[in-house]
């Protein structure tokens, strides 16, 4: 079985950027550049995205290297040159990366990292770079989502299973914990960031006992303090009666269950007729988890009509951001040589030189943001890009993934009116700093070179 590893991750980019690396290095292009990661447009209902996945991108930037079947490998395709893969065969990264902060809220046309390196180790990283933290900004919106709709109402991550692929459900689980899911099922992600873990069972588990009630109790005799029941596999309305009788026989055995799960039918309706039976019952501490092909939605709409449910499990939808499943991260040269660069191609115009982000606020949320000009003197006083590494090195440890949750959730918390709505469409004021302004308009008017 092949996984990507710190081994092999250098292969993990485009052809195109080793051709293009080979041929700096075959004209001796080595110097320094500037690229600038970012989103051209949001996606539709889209209000704004949530930074994801830096701290993936800076391990692999501090452990980027071409190991001996790498080397191999690329020798066997036939077209690079022995000099240019001994020159990867010393390549690390030795450059400087600003960033925005993980969990921060952003918008379109915001570099979310800045890369300055020599010219070669800046474009090979090209690749893994938008794949980890487009894919996982992309994700963590989406938590960010269901979360700004479920209100105080917990929920979980149950993607894995849907999710495109092992290290997705690695990363998907990571970036909705981020943007405000209480646990995930992935037991894994649970191990590698301490996310909590939570699951209760299949219905396959149901159907291998003789009756239902035979799979509940012994599924609580064997996890008496987290017994949660799957009360849908035959008809709900029997399956909660059923999980009444098994919750009175084990309370005599000191076993209380937490609750049951409806994962299928007339939600709304089903999560009303089960709390009826469990509160009639004198259960009414045992919690409601809903499931199934939820989304923001559907959890804003279930709540708003006052359906009774303590918790969510959304799995498809946030983990696939299947109503927008890509973001248009683009990874652009923006300086070269201390020159600025544009492209000016039709819709994919860029943005020249070395920037910054500010971000003003007006009370407890934001106001509007503006790019400037590296050491552009601006009146706002909170800038958002922060040095993460420098000459190869990172300058902090790796964040605690709750700070960077509390981080998100202050962020959405911030979040105006208008850029919290689900269903339509908000722009938030982003504008550019005068010098940028004419930077810019130059570019346009051809006095900046154009890059590709």
């Amino acid at each position: 079985m092949s996984w990507v590893t710190a081994a092999n991750a250098a292969l993990l980019t485009d052809l195109y950027e080793l051709t293009m690396a080979a041929s700096y290095h075959s004209r001796d292009m080595r110097t320094e550049a500037t690229f600038d990661l970012f989103v051209r447009e949001l996606p539709a209902r889209r209000n704004f995205l949530v930074v994801c996945g830096v701290e993936q991108a800076l391990q692999y930037l501090s452990e980027l290297h071409f190991d001996d079947d790498a080397l191999t490998y690329l020798r066997s395709l036939g077209m690079f040159r022995s000099s240019f893969l001994d020159y990867l065969a010393d390549l690390r990264f030795s450059g400087e990366v600003w960033a925005m902060s993980e969990g921060e809220v952003a918008f379109a046309r915001e570099p979310l990292m800045r890369v300055t390196a020599p010219l070669i180790e800046a474009q090979i990283v090209e690749t893994f770079l938008l794949n980890c933290v487009t894919f996982q900004t992309m994700v963590a919106s989406k938590a960010a989502r269901v979360s700004l709709a479920a209100g105080a109402t917990k929920f979980f991550d149950f993607s894995l299973r849907r999710d495109h692929g092992a290290d997705a459900g690695l990363k998907a689980a990571r970036a909705s914990f981020i943007a405000g899911a209480s646990a995930t099922s992935n037991v894994l992600a649970g191990k590698m960031f301490g996310i909590p873990v939570s699951g209760t069972m299949a219905h396959s588990y149901v159907m291998a006992f003789p009756t239902e009630e035979d799979a509940f109790r012994a599924y609580a005799h064997d996890f008496p303090e987290q017994a949660v029941l799957l009360i849908d596999t035959f008809d709900v309305a029997q399956g909660a009666e059923r999980a009444v009788s098994v919750a009175r026989e084990l309370a005599s055995e000191g076993i209380t269950l937490r609750g049951v799960r409806i994962d299928s039918g007339d939600l709304p309706r089903l999560a009303r007729r089960v709390r009826d039976i469990l509160d009639e019952a004198g259960f009414s501490e045992l919690q409601i988890i809903l499931s199934g092909d939820l989304d923001e939605y559907r959890v804003k709409e279930m709540l708003d009509a006052g359906v009774p449910v303590d918790v969510f499990g959304i799995g498809t939808q946030m983990g696939t951001s299947a109503d927008s499943p890509f973001l248009g991260g683009v990874y652009k040269l923006v300086a070269e040589g201390g020159v600025p660069k544009v492209k000016l191609s039709t819709g994919k115009v860029t943005l020249p030189g070395l920037k910054q982000i500010y971000r003003s606020y007006d009370g407890d949320h934001i106001a509007h943001d503006l790019i400037a000009l590296e050491g552009e003197t601006v009146d706002e006083t909170v800038p958002l890009l922060r040095r993460v590494m420098h000459q190869g090195r990172r300058v902090s440890e790796s964040e605690p993934l709750n700070v960077v949750r509390e981080r998100c959730l202050s962020s959405l918390a911030r979040l105006p009116d208008p850029l919290r709505e689900l269903t339509e469409s908000s722009d938030y004021p982003v504008h550019l700093s005068s010098e940028l302004s004419a930077l810019a308009k130059k570019a346009e008017e051809g006095l900046v070179v154009q890059s590709g």
